[in-house]
């Protein structure tokens, strides 16, 4: 029974898929759901296998509180886990959750583990559904081989995360039959390395046989060679594959196809419209990203992510917005940004009040902090917590409204950045350096820094490693950075980080269960 129950969840595919990637166009939130149409009419018909995949991007969408991949779950387990952000929200709000992320104590047990694993194979499930399908496919070639590129990007990209999480999990590279009911190869956990040859794999396929970004057959919101070429250094990095990591990089640099949004403008690269003609939703440097809109399903949106982040008030607001009424606070109040981070910008770094909404400590009725909205915070008093996440706010009166209507606070339409230009520079630079080569990593760096507003300082291994703190702070991304650094124990062990143990997260519980004991809990934990 135990050994069903987990081959159920491996097999499961969400019902009803209706909402799509939004940012493709509004006709992509209107297209057949999976399951309308038979796998061998899908197999003759490119824009039923294009809507296949579009399937598995929708996987993006689970978030919020249950099975999920990116988003609130995502940042409350490892942004809170590191030193860039706190629990936040009221002393006991998530203090079985986020709260155990944020001092280490997280047990196997913990929710948002066995959310993010179910919603990460669920995500598996579509991609591999989809590249079924297309195996088969007797259509066009070149058309056939982009969609599996993309298909496999997206398997790619969820293993990425997962081996991250977990260390070594179940590689599981096509659709469970009934026959694999009782296969071990569906619930035995494979090695790091193996997991990585795939992922590696993957993305190769994917930077093979993608459009570049505005080529013909790229479209927006969709990934391109560029994306996959991204993560593919990302990859080699952490392999420690320093030559590999900065020849992709250098292909990406020189494509002309991706840009810094430039000084000053930091701050409108998350915000969804442009300002000026700058940032907004996919800018000049976006790579991949969760693209979120209303619909009247309002599953085209990244659940709870600003909500869940948003500012969290004790008493009521107040507006400045005369006729316009907003009750309530702007949300939960977690993931907020820690003191150790503010402290970690420089002066004059533009990315400091981009990143972080400072709450002012005291004032009369008509202080606060006025967001760039025009919208206005009280001050501590009335706040419970002094600093909230900049990155994931998203205006109630200056942006698209939720689904439904402006008091409707959960279900704000707002693309998560998941891979930037910003970062590619900063993958080149490391890979420079470690390759010898100063003078690349040197104009990598400084092309960083001089958009924040800062002077040069030498492309160092230290330098570069404290300016991807500063740059991606609170886009999940320092924890895993830190452990691949192998600076565990030196930053995170004041903590209470553990070496040997909390480089990854415990397997959950709930799956070691299901699977008859064949999952193998990591070392260190119960």
């Amino acid at each position: 029974m135990k050994t069903k129950n987990i081959f159920l969840i491996l097999i499961v595919t969400v019902a009803g898929i209706a909402s799509i990637i939004a940012g493709c166009g509004k006709n992509f939130l209107e297209v057949p759901a999976q399951g309308q149409q038979t796998p061998e009419e899908v197999k003759k018909d490119p824009n039923a296998a294009s809507n296949l995949v579009l399937g598995a991007y929708n996987a993006l969408y689970l978030g919020g509180f249950g099975n999920t991949t990116v988003g609130l779950e995502m940042n409350l387990t490892v942004d809170v886990a590191s030193d860039d952000a706190d629990k936040g929200s009221s002393p006991s709000d998530q203090q079985q959750t986020a709260g155990k992320m944020d001092n280490f104590t997280v047990d196997a047990n913990v929710s948002y583990l066995n959310d993010l694993w179910v919603g990460h194979y669920a995500a598996i499930k579509r991609t591999n559904d989809a590249l079924g399908v297309l195996n088969e496919a007797t259509f066009d070639e070149t058309v056939k081989n982009r969609l599996t590129g993309e298909a496999r990007f997206l398997r790619g990209y969820f293993y990425f995360n997962l081996v991250r999480l977990f260390g070594g999990v179940p590689l599981i590279l096509r659709s469970p039959t009934i026959a694999d009911q009782n296969n071990p190869e569906f619930v035995t956990k494979k090695s790091v390395d193996s997991v990585y040859a795939a992922i590696i794999a993957d993305f190769q396929f994917a930077v093979d046989h993608l459009p570049l970004r505005g080529d013909a057959g790229s479209t927006e919101g969709r990934v391109n060679k560029g994306t996959a070429e991204a993560y593919l250094a990302k990859v080699y990095l952490y392999q420690k594959n320093y030559q590999k990591a900065y020849d992709i990089t250098k292909d990406i640099m020189t494509s002309g196809r991706f840009s810094l949004v430039p000084f000053p403008y930091y701050p409108q690269v998350f915000r969804e419209k442009p300002v000026n003609g700058v940032g907004g939703n996919n800018n000049s440097e976006s790579m991949f990203e969760v693209q979120a809109a209303k619909n009247n399903g309002c599953d085209a949106i990244s659940k709870l992510y600003s909500n869940g982040q948003g500012p969290r008030a004790t008493k009521g607001w107040i507006n400045v917005f005369g006729n316009y009424t907003y009750n309530g606070d702007l949300g939960f109040g977690l993931n907020n940004p820690s003191a150790d981070l503010a402290n970690a910008y420089e002066t004059g770094d533009t990315r400091r009040d981009g990143t972080i909404i400072f709450v002012q400590p005291t004032g009369g009725a008509n202080a606060g902090t006025f967001l760039w909205d025009g919208f206005r915070i009280p001050t501590q008093d009335s706040v419970q917590n002094p600093r909230y996440n900049y990155k994931a706010y998203h205006s109630p009166v200056a942006e698209t409204v939720a689904c439904n209507g402006p008091d409707d606070k959960d279900d704000k339409p707002k693309n998560i950045r998941l891979m930037r230009f910003a970062d590619v520079l900063l993958i080149n630079a490391e890979a420079a350096v470690r390759l010898g080569n100063t003078a690349d990593a040197q104009v990598a760096l400084d092309s960083i820094r001089h958009r924040a507003g800062l002077a040069s300082v030498p492309a160092t291994i230290d330098n570069i490693w404290k300016e991807r703190r500063v740059e991606l702070a609170m886009e999940c991304d320092r924890f895993f950075d830190v452990v691949r650094q192998g600076r565990g124990v030196q930053v995170f062990g004041p903590l209470g980080f553990t070496a040997n143990k909390n480089e990854v997260f415990p397997i959950p519980q709930n799956q070691i269960d299901l699977s008859g004991g064949k999952l193998i809990q990591n070392q260190g934990y119960n």
